[in-house]
């Protein structure tokens, strides 16, 4: 087979920003930074401040005097602008992207290989057995001549949101370097816990003081986000009846076999495996426990409130109608809020997302407006009043140990972050500022 060519990058300016870009990239996915949905601590787990101290670090070293890690496990930093306020108000942008990794893969000892020239072959990893095959993966076909980079095959690669947090970084480098191009205050935030729900629980909005932001926290070229599911956790604890199984004739209730009857009677088609579009969904996730005592773990998503809401009920009934066929059992169903969706947040700003189009543009990218079949930081920054689109990141296959980034694409995320800047500090969104 034929060496492919080259692929080519969306702009000069993407291609100038590659070689930083994978560097920082490589250094970030290094350092183990998982979340932990059983902690009740904030952050969830003190890995993930391994690498926002580096980011701190990171960001003393290009002169953003301002870097701090607080209390919380927030990194906030701020670059100033270089438009004069003279000529008109000055805006303040911010730029979010989360550390923490999955938990839903192993996060520790990532080594990520870089593929270059993809020729749309499968890619066997040297670990763990894990192949990524076009066959299975169609995306992969439309990145023959990529720069691939992936994990070694054991662990996720940690794309999501190293790709993003790389890309701030990367293009606020260039700023610096650059102090000719115009651009806006811009406010950046690295946080913790976006990926169990929590990156945002003890955010100050009014302290970053920004008039708007964007999470780097998407997938495919050119995804400008503005919507995204609502999401819920629910928590099933069932309490059975235990007796030693030599004398358990007509005593015993099993709390274990209880858990999958509820499972199974969940309805086959509202799962995430069944559904897509914006069709919402009920995925347990993790079902543990003994005779005596099991958990079952699920989380419920829509896009719509109203539907949202009948999933739980749903859950709850199916609980009760399992459980109380044995009067010797007990369940509780607990349901928490998670994140709503952003739409109706962001409606109210257009000119958020008018930026971030334009940006796309100049870089030559078509804006791929989409839904996100999840959630991000700016589900709940848009609901406490910083109007947070999204904004694509050059990585895929998130959460698993097929997780793999495209350089070209990871690059041209920073070039948007670029363009972005400039974007505001036009007359139009300068004036966006007023009152």
């Amino acid at each position: 087979m034929a060496e492919p060519s080259p692929a080519p990058f969306t702009s000069p300016l993407a291609e100038s920003l590659a070689t930083d870009l994978l560097a920082r990239f490589g250094r970030y996915v290094r350092v183990g930074t998982q979340s932990d949905r059983d902690s009740d601590t904030q952050p969830s787990s003190a890995r993930q401040l391994d690498l926002q101290r580096v980011l701190v670090d990171d960001l003393l070293a290009l002169g953003l005097d301002d870097a701090r890690l607080d209390e919380h496990g927030y990194v906030t930093a701020t670059l100033p602008a270089t438009i004069d306020a003279a000529d008109g108000p000055v805006p303040v942008i911010g730029l979010i992207a989360h550390v923490d990794t999955s938990p839903d893969a192993p996060g520790d000892g990532v080594e990520p290989i870089v593929h270059r020239l993809y020729d749309g072959g499968v890619l066997e990893l040297p670990r763990g057995g894990t192949v990524l095959d076009p066959e299975q993966m169609p995306d992969l076909r439309n990145h023959v001549g990529h720069d691939l980079v992936t994990s070694s095959g054991d662990t996720l690669l940690g794309a999501d949101d190293k790709s993003g947090v790389a890309a701030i970084l990367t293009a606020v480098a260039h700023l610096i370097a650059h102090p000719e191009l115009p651009r806006p205050t811009l406010r950046l935030a690295f946080t913790p816990d976006e990926e169990i729900g929590f990156g945002t629980r003890k955010f100050d909005v009014e302290a970053f003081g920004a008039l708007c932001a964007y999470t780097v926290d998407g997938s495919e070229l050119g995804e400008l986000q503005d919507e995204t599911f609502s999401g819920a956790q629910a928590v099933v604890e069932i309490e059975g009846h235990d007796v030693h199984p030599g004398f358990a004739t007509g005593k015993l209730v099993n709390a274990v076999r209880l858990a999958a009857q509820v499972v199974a009677a969940l309805p086959a088609d509202r799962t995430p495996e069944r559904t897509s579009g914006r069709d919402g969904f009920i995925h347990v996730f993790d079902v543990h426990g003994s005779a005596a005592h099991a958990t079952i773990r699920a989380i419920l998503r829509d896009f719509d409130d109203a539907l949202l809401a009948e999933h739980g009920d749903l859950l709850r009934r199916t609980v009760e109608e399992v459980v109380g066929r044995e009067p010797k059992a007990r369940a509780t169903v607990e349901i928490t809020p998670q994140y709503p969706n952003m739409r109706s947040y962001v409606d109210e700003f257009p000119l958020v997302t008018e930026a971030a189009e334009q940006a796309l543009r100049a870089e030559g990218i078509e804006p791929l407006r989409s839904a996100v079949r999840g959630g991000t930081d700016g589900s709940q920054l848009s609901a406490a009043g910083l109007p947070t689109p999204n904004l694509f990141t050059g990585g895929h296959e998130f959460h698993s140990v097929r997780e793999w980034a495209s350089v070209q694409e990871m690059a041209a995320a920073a070039a948007t972050v670029v363009r972005l800047a400039e974007v505001w500090t036009t007359p139009d969104y300068r004036a966006a500022t007023r009152g």
